[in-house]
């Protein structure tokens, strides 16, 4: 049973974007803040009146958020 579900962030054309790896949840938010909120009440919509282990999540799992930069890259000028 896994004690963590996994997100994958990431920063679409306007919005911040929330994928979880482990239950069917996208969401998004216009900042971090709001991606946030959004996706506890998401991921709790989800769970409710479920069996977290049907989920293969044990009772009460916390939600680990990788997120992607893409680097400024700045090139030298030969």
């Amino acid at each position: 049973m896994k004690k963590i579900i996994q997100v994958h962030i990431y920063k679409g054309e306007k919005y911040f974007i929330a994928e979880c790896i482990d239950l069917p949840v996208v969401t998004q938010g216009k900042t971090l803040d709001e991606l946030a909120k959004n996706l506890r009440e998401a991921v709790s919509l989800q769970l409710e009146g479920e069996n977290p282990s049907d989920f293969d999540l044990v009772e009460n799992p916390s939600v680990l958020a990788s997120f992607e930069l893409e680097p400024e890259l700045s090139y030298a000028k030969a």
